[in-house]
Formats: structure tokens, C-alpha cells, sequence
């Protein structure tokens, strides 16, 4: 309750305009949430920003991700280079600057502060903000908010019972919702039950989209490709939920250790000698971990040769339900901007 009123009292102020919020100098977009961690923030960034980059208005303009660089050691406004440390940046900045290198990447808590730096110095044209939904300074062009498909927020709580950071009521203030990781095929009845279920009216536009897994990578050069094809399988994650993940491996491989620490976990030489020792008794089996991981455990000084001969990642992709979802989101996303 406590939580809750103080939640309330904060979104009533910038409501009422009482607390001051300011818009950037060029467009934004926020992708956020309402629930701790585990809706897949990273990816459909991802996929927001090559949506941009294959449209014909913004193409071939300077696009820009500003993210808040959870747990990163570095502070102030920093310039996220590819191939970058996950220590220094945050795993999920990193990943977005290495895989699309045409977009600039920065991390700075102060939203204001990173997007005036990228418009003055990078010369920004339009900056996706990474879960900056709660960060009510700023006021985004566009908040798009995403919910778990396997996660309602109404039949979730608030912290510290539930995984709920923030009102579900603020899912109206959203200018779309995104259902994530949905099976590959809801009906039209599945789709009005989750517009019920949000509380959002038929005005709001309202997406659903799965999750596309991509081969295994190595997570380091020396990983021998061979492990990939074995039956057997040690899984080391360190995010908020990896049921998904497993269901998916589990139709190739049989799982046979689960190594599982807290969303964002700073992997160390103790942990890799942890999974070079559980791995002993599995001398065929490949390990297994998720593309935020891979970006922290390259952090790592100290990875026995074992590990990292046998170590892949699994890289993920957002995808729409289908083509028309697709194109209305396109066209949403294109014609609000």
C-alpha cells in the first residue's frame, strides 16, 4: 500500500504538471514496462530500430539508442563503442551497439542530459530510449510499453509481492502495448481477452509478438563447433526469466545441469571455474547461455580453456504474430512519428 500511494502521489504530480517534464529536441521513442525485468526490452529495441533503419524517411538519417546502463561501473554520459564491456556499459547497450553498428549507442541515468549530448555531439536525428517509461523528466514522441504473455499484470502484484514496479493503470498513458512472447498463433478471441485483461480500450493500439530463435554462437573464438551437436546440455543464465529459453532447447537437447543466478548477474572467475567443475562429469555436453549473458561473461579475466571451447550463446529476435501485424505497427510507428 505504501508503494502503491507513493506511486500514485508521483504520477499525479507530473500528471497535474506540479513535477516539470520536458520533451527532447528530436523525436523519441521509449520502450518500457510495468514489471521487473524478463518482457524483452532489448530485443524489440532491436526491432524498433531496424523497422527505422529500413523505412524510407529515416534510413538514412542518424539514429540513436540512449539506455540507462544498468549496473555498469562507468558514470555520466558515455559513448557505447561494438565490441565494448559489458562491465563498463551494461550488457544490453553492448549488444545493441555490436549487432547494429550504424546506430549510436550512449548509456547515461540522466535521460535529458544523454539526449541534449547526442543531439549536440552525435548530431542525433531520433533516440530510442531503453526502458524509460518510469522516467517521467522526459517526455517521449511515442512510449510503447510491453507486457509478458506468460506474466499478466492483472494477475500480478506490486513489489516487493509481485513483479510489478510500476501502476498497470499507466498501460493507458502507453501510445501502443506490445504483447511478448506469445505462442506463434493466437486467435482473434486470445487477442480481445488480452485487451480485456489490460484494461485498455479499442482506441489503443495493441501488438503481440513471439520470440525467434537463431542458431548457437560462440561465445569465444576458441569454442569448438562440434559441442553444438551434441544431445546433452549445461544451461548458465543469469536473467530475470529463462523458462522460454529452456522450452526451446529442450526440443534438441536433454538439459542435464541448470546453473541459475539473478537477472544481470556480474559473472566472475569463481562462477566460470563453478561451471568448468559441474561440467567434468558431462564430457560431451555443450554449455549453453543467453546473448546478455555471452556480453558478461566475455567480462570474465579468467575462463578455463574447458569453458570456453564448449561455451555458446543463443541469440534471440523479436518477431510480429504475422505480416499485417507487421505493417500496422510499421505504419503506426512511421505515421506517429
Amino acid at each position: 500500500m505504501i508503494y502503491r500511494l507513493i506511486l500514485s502521489l508521483r504520477h499525479l504530480f507530473y500528471d497535474k504538471g506540479w513535477k516539470k517534464s520536458r520533451e527532447a529536441d528530436v523525436p523519441t521513442i521509449c520502450v518500457g514496462n510495468v514489471t521487473v525485468g524478463g518482457t524483452g526490452k532489448t530485443p524489440h529495441t532491436e526491432l524498433i530500430l531496424r523497422l527505422l533503419m529500413n523505412s524510407d524517411k529515416w534510413a538514412y538519417t542518424n539514429l540513436a539508442m540512449l539506455s540507462r546502463g544498468y549496473k555498469r561501473r562507468t558514470k555520466g554520459f558515455q559513448l557505447v563503442p561494438a565490441g565494448g564491456s559489458a562491465r563498463l556499459y551494461g550488457d544490453e547497450p553492448v549488444q545493441i551497439a555490436s549487432k547494429l553498428r550504424a546506430v549510436t549507442v550512449a548509456v547515461d541515468k540522466n535521460r535529458i542530459r544523454g539526449c541534449a549530448k547526442l543531439c549536440e555531439e552525435n548530431n542525433a536525428q531520433l533516440i530510442v530510449l531503453d526502458d524509460a517509461f518510469q522516467y517521467r523528466k522526459l517526455r517521449p514522441t511515442l512510449s510503447i510499453v510491453l507486457v509478458d504473455y506468460n506474466r499478466p499484470v492483472n494477475k500480478d502484484h506490486l513489489l516487493p509481492w509481485g513483479h510489478l514496479r510500476d501502476l498497470p493503470s499507466r498501460l493507458k498513458k502507453a501510445d501502443a502495448v506490445i504483447v511478448t512472447k506469445c505462442p506463434a498463433y493466437l486467435d482473434e478471441a486470445d487477442k480481445d481477452r488480452w485487451r480485456r485483461q489490460l484494461g485498455i480500450g479499442l482506441e489503443k493500439p495493441l501488438f503481440f509478438t513471439t520470440v525467434n530463435y537463431i542458431d548457437p554462437e560462440p561465445v569465444f573464438p576458441e569454442a569448438d563447433p562440434h559441442y553444438i551437436y551434441s544431445q546433452r546440455l549445461m544451461l548458465v543464465t543469469g536473467i530475470a526469466n529463462n523458462a522460454s529459453l529452456r522450452s526451446h532447447l529442450s526440443d534438441k537437447y536433454k538439459i542435464e545441469r541448470r546453473m541459475e543466478y539473478r537477472d544481470h548477474h556480474r559473472f566472475t572467475s569463481g562462477d566460470m571455474r563453478k561451471v568448468a567443475s559441474a561440467v567434468k562429469s558431462l564430457p560431451t555436453a555443450c554449455i549453453m547461455t543467453t546473448e546478455k549473458d555471452a556480453q558478461r561473461m566475455r567480462d570474465v579475466k579468467k575462463v578455463p580453456d574447458k569453458v570456453k571451447q564448449r561455451l555458446f550463446y543463443v541469440p534471440i529476435k523479436a518477431a510480429f504474430l504475422s505480416e499485417e501485424q507487421e505493417a500496422a505497427f510499421t505504419e503506426f510507428l512511421l505515421g506517429r512519428l
